[in-house]
């Protein structure tokens, strides 16, 4: 891991980096598009791109993501940098949990699974050895229920796949 990607992880937990981050998502959404996701959160943390389908409009939403492997899938977290509202992509896909992913390039669609249970509890544990500011915004959501989902390739190109050629 390089020093500026350690260092993200440790100001991670401050309330300031959060409001930043957000502030930074825009660019973040041109830099993946740009990069055709190749890069996203400046290549600091594994990120992927996902689109969505908006559940009111019904148009495309993109939003670049911290996600973790696991076997095939890749884990995604709802934490909204700790907010007290769910994130607009969250319930994308619990309307329609068909989705797409970019990652290093590779464009994937995936179907959304909600994790509950003893599932969650153990994607969770991923998510937090990544990023361990997930406890911190846990905290600053004021116990709404932060969800985790588990997005299933339904095709080719889960994280063990080959890079695309080119």
């Amino acid at each position: 891991m390089s020093v500026l990607g350690t260092l993200t992880r440790r100001v991670g937990h401050h309330r300031w980096f959060g409001a930043a981050a957000r502030m930074l998502v825009p660019a973040d959404r041109i830099v993946g598009r740009l990069t055709k996701g190749r890069v996203v959160a400046l290549g600091l943390i594994p990120s992927l791109v996902i689109t969505t389908t908006g559940r009111r409009s019904g148009k495309p939403r993109s939003n670049p993501l911290l996600y973790v492997p696991d076997g095939d899938a890749y884990v995604v977290v709802g934490s909204n940098w700790g907010q007290t509202h769910q994130p607009g992509w969250a319930m994308n896909l619990l309307a329609d949990p068909t989705a797409e992913v970019d990652v290093r390039g590779r464009r994937v669609p995936v179907r959304a699974e909600l994790a509950t249970g003893a599932e969650r509890d153990r994607l969770w544990q991923l998510l937090v050895t990544e990023w361990p500011a997930y406890r911190t915004y846990v905290q600053r959501a004021g116990g709404r229920e932060i969800r985790v989902f588990r997005l299933v390739p339904t095709g080719r190109g889960g994280p063990g796949a080959p890079p695309p050629a080119g």
